[in-house]
């Protein structure tokens, strides 16, 4: 008996000629580009396929938290964050009332069984958290930020240098199936002829197809059926030369009618992210919209160091709109279409107030090529094996996805809260005084995917509640007994009705 011998020059030439691979992959993103490369790295032939290869320019992505770092180097592509003018980020800063709390990663350490935790260590200030003054901690965790396009540009460059990946400039439109059976075999896509410049017919064949197409999913709808949430728009400034308070710290100001993000992608750039919701009345065009909001309400709620780049990035808009992208939620989906899945953005999204978004992504394409390797899966032809394997992936994933979705879902309701007496902005004053007492390294270590705990999530989550409560007493009068009683169920109710169903929603389903 003879065996064929099947060599890199045949595999290359049947992606390039024949239009076949072991794994097709829509979307040459974040996570396209990372599972592309991923399944490359075990030996699987890859088509990658994206609809515009120039780099992008989005003005979300750009700050990946410490865990997406460390998925970033257990995938091999850690190169990709260099030499791209990227800038350390080693934590928050909130801003609230004028006043700021720093809020720098916590070191983490791990149990004899791997199980990550905060470490107990004390800061040279005696303190859990450290302090403004404090020195750099090198056992601290970094995240990094930075253009966005800059990122993608070298992960496809990665791709496109791997001698298992072919990609493909063409735009997906439509899956193809088999004609005995369900099975998805491949997408057909429109190519543009470099001769004539029109879109042509093409046809892409793996023995599994992975659509990674972003937000604005044009596959969603048919596979998966759930359509985004979305209440609220991020509007961008790129604001130059910006003097933040805390350099090296992303900023949330929640000062303002909703959230306000800053933080720098470039030596001399630095990303302003201005949360916009739904119906705001103070940008309703009466008002001055958008343009007015950020010049009445934003720019007065801004440190005063941040204020004049501000003012300067709003007045070079010469009357025009930002550039703006929908903030959305869509909780997973567990899929079971043979010879399909659907993944990163176009099957999870959490509101980008946290900045989890690469963290997941990164992390799921972690998972999935554990799950997926040969040793476990040798041919994904065998749709059995890789729909178990799917299976596992969608509840694997849920000891980090679940807490930084629930985060950013909840934290956004919090610091967007309406009226200084609502419940809402009482659970805010809370979770101010949370941070203001120095109770940050757990929750900032969720917040950053080192720390995928959901019981230590709900554990914070509720002590805000309560602190809130005891807050809330105080400002009220402690004699004012059954009055404080009625307060305290009204804001558990509150917290309860913010908190649970969303994490019901991603941790059950």
């Amino acid at each position: 008996m003879s065996a064929t011998i099947v060599t890199f020059e045949d595999l290359a030439e049947r992606r390039s000629r024949y239009h076949e691979a072991d794994v097709v992959v829509v979307g040459a993103g974040v996570f396209g580009c990372a599972v592309a490369h991923a399944l490359a790295n075990q030996g699987r032939s890859v088509i990658l396929l994206e609809r515009w290869m120039k780099e992008p320019n989005r003005i979300v992505g750009e700050l990946m938290q410490p865990g997406g770092v460390n998925s970033l180097k257990k995938l091999g592509l850690e190169h990709t964050i260099e030499g791209i003018d990227a800038v350390p980020c080693y934590g928050y800063d909130v801003v609230f009332n004028g006043k700021e709390v720093k809020i720098p990663y916590p070191p983490m350490e791990f149990l004899s069984d791997g199980t990550p935790r905060v470490s107990k260590q004390r800061h040279p200030n005696g303190s859990a958290n450290g302090s403004a003054h404090q020195k750099k901690d090198d056992s601290r965790p970094v995240g990094s930020s930075f253009h966005h396009g800059r990122f993608i540009t070298q992960l496809r460059k990665a791709c496109l240098k791997h001698p298992n990946i072919t990609v493909f400039e063409t735009e997906a439109v439509d899956t193809i199936r088999g004609d005995h059976n369900p099975e998805i075999l491949g997408v057909s896509t429109r190519t543009v002829n470099p001769n004539t410049g029109e879109k042509e017919p093409d046809c892409f064949f793996g023995q599994l197809t992975i659509v990674a197409d972003g937000y604005a999913s044009k596959f969603r709808k048919q596979y998966i059926g759930n359509a985004p949430i979305v209440r609220s728009k991020f509007y961008a400034l790129e604001l130059v030369d910006c003097q933040l308070p805390q350099p090296g710290y992303g900023h949330v100001i929640i000062d303002a009618a909703a959230p306000v993000l800053l933080y720098q992608i470039g030596t001399h750039e630095t990303r302003a992210l201005i949360d916009v919701p739904e119906k705001l009345p103070e940008a309703q065009p009466a008002a001055g919209g958008v343009r007015g909001y950020m010049a009445n309400i934003v720019l007065p709620a801004l440190p005063p160091s941040v204020q004049p780049s501000f003012r300067a990035a709003l007045e070079g808009l010469d009357g025009k709109i930002p550039t703006s992208m929908p903030n959305s939620w869509l909780p997973p989906t567990q899929q079971q279409h043979p010879g399909l899945v659907i993944l990163g953005d176009a099957m999870n999204m959490r509101h980008p107030l946290t900045g989890g978004g690469m963290t997941v992504a990164l992390n799921d394409v972690a998972i999935l090529a554990d799950l997926l390797s040969p040793e476990r899966v040798p041919v994904l032809t065998d749709t059995a094996a890789v729909g178990r394997a799917m299976a596992d992936f969608h509840w694997r994933r849920k000891r980090l996805t679940a807490i930084i979705n629930v985060l950013a879902q909840a934290l956004y309701s919090l610091f967007a809260a309406r009226g200084e007496e609502s419940n809402l902005a009482k659970l805010r004053r809370g979770c101010w005084g949370y941070f203001e007492r120095g109770i940050t390294d757990e929750p900032v270590a969720m917040m950053a995917g080192l720390l995928p705990r959901p019981a230590v999530l709900a554990y914070h989550f509720f002590s805000v509640a309560f602190l809130a409560i005891w807050l809330d007493w105080k400002a009220s009068g402690l004699w004012k007994g059954p009055l404080l009683l009625w307060n305290a169920v009204s804001i558990l109710w509150t917290a309860s009705c913010v908190f649970l169903p969303v994490l019901y929603r991603e941790a059950c389903f």
